[in-house]
């Protein structure tokens, strides 16, 4: 359909799961994309697909826990096509830890990635648009998590809320730019990094997303290209004039008890 026909879009972690698969559907939407990632041997591969598909797209190598990187994604962008449309902050940092064994480095560690990362390349994004007086759109991909979570997820939750917040000051404070900033609160979702995830802290055998399934209302977890194409929508002009909102993207509703 061409909803993101000549727009530059950068998808911090965007080398693999729900970022990469981002990164598919703006291309299919007619984006020039930028995927920033730690290890480049995903992030290149990924670029490499789209190339062959007939996708413009670049990849920028950074450790998103380091807010310098952060905000050196989006000037290494900005150098590359000129500007920067719409920002996807996809990034996350899933490990576990209660609020009784969580260590004082673990919770920074979700901080960086869950929280400043975002706070410091929405910065600098958003200084790209002001100074050339133009939109832009930027999505944070958060958890529905945020809303309390599990015991296990103390410090995650924690940033994750932090990002809600953000978000919706963010929004507020650039509306009058013509700014749009929405977040999206995912639910449980079949990625690579979810997959590690389950193995590495829960003992799941191969079967865990069988079993996972059997567990949820629709019967399935979601998938990413799902929740790509949600994106995509908001980083378009299909979604008009909406900002500030933070959008529950999952099968389980909040407030409802059986």
């Amino acid at each position: 359909m061409g909803l993101l026909d000549d727009r530059i879009v950068l998808v911090n972690g965007g080398s693999q799961g729900v970022g990469a698969a981002v990164a598919r559907a703006a291309v299919r939407e007619g984006a020039v994309v930028a995927v920033s990632g730690r290890r480049p041997e995903p992030g290149e591969a990924l670029v490499a697909e789209l190339a062959a598909a007939g996708g413009k797209a670049m990849f920028v190598r950074a450790d998103l826990a380091d807010a310098e990187q952060a905000k050196a994604c989006v000037a290494r962008v900005v150098e590359a096509y000129g500007r920067v449309d719409c920002l996807v902050n996809s990034a996350g940092l899933t490990s576990r830890g209660t609020l009784l064994d969580t260590t004082p480095e673990l919770f920074d560690q979700h901080i960086a990635i869950n929280l400043k990362a975002p706070f410091f390349a929405m910065q600098a994004a958003v200084a790209d648009m002001v100074r050339r007086a133009a939109p832009g759109t930027i999505v944070n991909v958060i958890t529905s998590s945020a809303h309390g979570g599990q015991p296990f997820l103390a410090p995650y939750v924690a940033a994750k809320a932090g990002l809600i917040g953000l978000t919706r000051n963010a929004a507020h404070a650039h509306r009058w730019d013509r700014i749009r900033i929405n977040g999206l609160n995912i639910g449980w979702t079949a990625t690579e990094g979810e997959d590690a995830t389950q193995r590495a802290f829960h003992g799941a055998g191969d079967d865990w997303r069988e079993q996972a399934a059997a567990r949820l209302p629709m019967g399935r977890l979601g998938r990413p290209d799902e929740i790509a194409d949600f994106v995509v929508l908001l980083l378009s002009d299909r979604s008009g004039v909406v900002t500030g909102s933070v959008i529950d993207w999952d099968q389980n509703v909040l407030g409802g008890l059986d």
